[in-house]
């Protein structure tokens, strides 16, 4: 059986059935955003690691040095606020070709520093290894939170209003224009520096997870249409997807007018926008989207509903119902 019948999260999932058994009371495991282990009745300790490998996950040729640093750390910024954290400390492990620049290096960590010393975050450590072709960065990062203001994946529940809380689809737009070596404007500037620069939703993720109206939560990494399968199987749940409800960016819809692409497309299917999927209950979500715009001037974007596990995942588009010609991020598929 080849890796590519599974793919990534079928994997991840083979994996977990054997190391998730007989966890020791209160630690969860492969599955989530993070790890979570309790330190007291008070306070648990968040564990997340993401590995960012040349190549795959970046072109060296088409990101900055700096920009690189800055998004290394950025994505693992993200798992934290994912589950409603506070980042403390991170460790790097990476694997550098030997002819690698010194400068090119400098630049990188000045990046990873410029976002730690903003978000106060302390790097302690990690291990640096030579690489015989491709640069390979792992960041792994530790957080804390209380223990009943933790979100999971697994805690959707039917009927809850499905919310982003950031335009979607602009880091998509982002690589195609990379990918394409377009024409750069002010527009397609924007688009790449959100590939490049993402911005982790520490404090909108603290503040959602404090709200018990809010049920399920998870940054949005692979693009709508895998994290929230993502919930649907962590919670035993179907959704419904309304494409016309999804937040563009007006650089996005200009971008995508020029060049005749989908924005509903990009915005459901591409990855690394880095903001978060949250589950509402319905009865809360006026209130709650009234106090979030409030306190951080952005809507918090109603896109769905969680539906029974049996309805699977749908998608509308002005009322009839649609399909997606491209699916979220799977690195083996």
């Amino acid at each position: 059986m080849k890796l590519s019948s599974i793919g990534e999260f079928g994997f991840i999932k083979r994996i977990s059935e054997t190391f998730n058994q007989k966890l020791p009371e209160g630690i969860v495991g492969i599955g989530d955003d993070c790890a979570v282990i309790p330190i007291d009745k008070n306070s648990c300790l968040l564990v997340t690691t993401d590995m960012l490998v040349e190549d795959v996950h970046f072109m060296k040729e088409k990101i900055s040095p700096f920009e690189l640093g800055y998004k290394s750390l950025a994505v693992n910024l993200s798992d934290i606020a994912g589950m409603g954290g506070k980042p403390e400390s991170a460790y790097i492990s990476i694997a550098i070709p030997s002819e690698t620049e010194v400068e090119w290096l400098d630049e990188f960590y000045e990046g990873v520093h410029n976002l730690a010393n903003s978000e106060k975050i302390l790097l302690l450590g990690g291990d640096t290894t030579k690489s015989p072709d491709k640069l390979v960065i792992n960041f792994t990062m530790l957080g804390k939170a209380k223990p009943d203001c933790i979100k999971y994946r697994s805690t959707a529940k039917v009927n809850d209003i499905i919310c982003v809380t950031d335009y979607v689809g602009d880091s998509g737009g982002g690589l195609m224009i990379l990918l394409g070596d377009l024409e750069m404007n002010s527009d397609s500037s924007y688009l790449v520096q959100r590939h490049h620069k993402p911005h982790p939703q520490i404090q909108e993720g603290m503040w959602l997870a404090s709200k018990p109206e809010v049920h399920a939560m998870m940054d949005i990494s692979d693009g709508i249409d895998s994290d929230i399968q993502r919930i649907m199987e962590s919670s035993g749940c179907g959704a419904l997807i309304e494409l016309n409800k999804l937040p563009i960016s007006p650089a996005l819809r200009r971008v995508s007018a020029k060049y005749n692409w989908d924005p509903l497309e990009i915005s459901a299917s591409g990855g690394e926008d880095y903001c978060l999927l949250v589950t509402v209950e319905p009865d809360a979500y006026e209130n709650l989207a009234s106090e979030f715009k409030s306190k951080f001037n952005r809507e918090l974007t109603n896109i769905g509903v969680i539906k029974d596990k049996d309805y699977g995942l749908q998608y509308i588009k002005n009322g009839i119902k649609a399909q997606l010609k491209k699916h979220g991020y799977d690195h083996f598929v």
